[in-house]
């Protein structure tokens, strides 16, 4: 848990109360499917049991209320002197690196951007745990794992360096995993879920399963469990690993330098 420092002693030797912490602003998406909405709720219950007096709140970037501006305008009426600002979002991206930080630097009070979620152990720890739920065991025999791989599905994004982060996921739940795991796109990005099962048939892999890269239901999220030949995991929601990578995230960005409007993008 991240310290804040304690005002001076007054002169009968006693404290002054620790000015309290920054806000936490989980910024999502947003999506017209209820579902969603209902689900970055829950996981925002689970940030507050996880760090009690730590003020959680939630901003949309579009779809559904409260969008992000009005969050944030609500903070500052109240007098909170300061929020971070938590992408809901698993890779970098124009939200990432354009929306919220214009977001933030049109706000009255001093807003910082933290990293995204992803790439990060523990959202590979989320998504290992979906898998393992809807039913994925690693092989262990060498020809049943030479016949076995996995279909990272991702929202999509033409940032390449979005791209470059859902592959680093895709890695790291490789090794995880044990077999070969192929990042694949809803939308704008290269190759379809489809496609990256197609490829992996080629290559001899017909045990696949299709683990959920998304944080709620929705749409994209829907589609591309449809498309699964076999096992396909269900979103991210509100694994207890989901909420722990927050509060890392909101942590980690007032351990930095940056300027508070400048988003931090490191994705460790």
């Amino acid at each position: 848990m991240t310290a804040y420092p304690a005002y001076p002693k007054n002169r009968v030797g006693r404290h002054h109360p620790v000015a309290p912490p920054p806000a936490l602003v989980v910024v999502a998406h947003g999506s017209r499917d209820p579902r969603a909405l209902s689900t970055v709720r829950q996981l925002l219950d689970r940030v507050r049991a996880q760090r009690p007096g730590l003020p959680v709140h939630l901003g949309h970037i579009e779809l559904n209320a409260p969008l992000l501006p009005d969050t944030l305008a609500g903070l500052d009426a109240r007098g909170t002197g300061a929020a971070v600002l938590v992408p809901l979002l698993l890779s970098r991206g124009y939200h990432v690196k354009r929306d919220i930080p214009e977001m933030a630097a049109e706000a009255r009070l001093h807003a910082r951007v933290a990293a995204p979620l992803g790439p990060h152990p523990l959202l590979v720890d989320a998504l290992h745990a979906r898998l393992t739920e809807a039913g994925w065991r690693t092989p262990a025999d060498a020809a049943t794992r030479r016949a076995s791989g996995v279909v990272l599905a991702a929202a999509g994004s033409r940032d390449p360096e979005s791209r470059i982060d859902t592959a680093r996921t895709a890695d790291e739940l490789a090794a995880r995993l044990g077999v070969p795991v192929v990042p694949a796109y809803a939308t704008t990005a290269a190759p379809t879920v489809p496609d990256a099962i197609r490829a992996l048939a080629a290559r001899g892999r017909h045990r696949v399963a299709v683990a959920s890269c998304f944080t709620a239901p929705g749409r994209f999220a829907t589609e591309c469990a449809a498309a699964a030949p076999g096992i396909a995991s269900a979103p991210l929601g509100t694994h207890p690993a989901m909420a722990r990578l927050l509060l890392h995230r909101y942590d980690q960005s007032l351990r930095t330098r940056t300027a508070l409007t400048e988003p931090a993008l490191a994705p460790a």
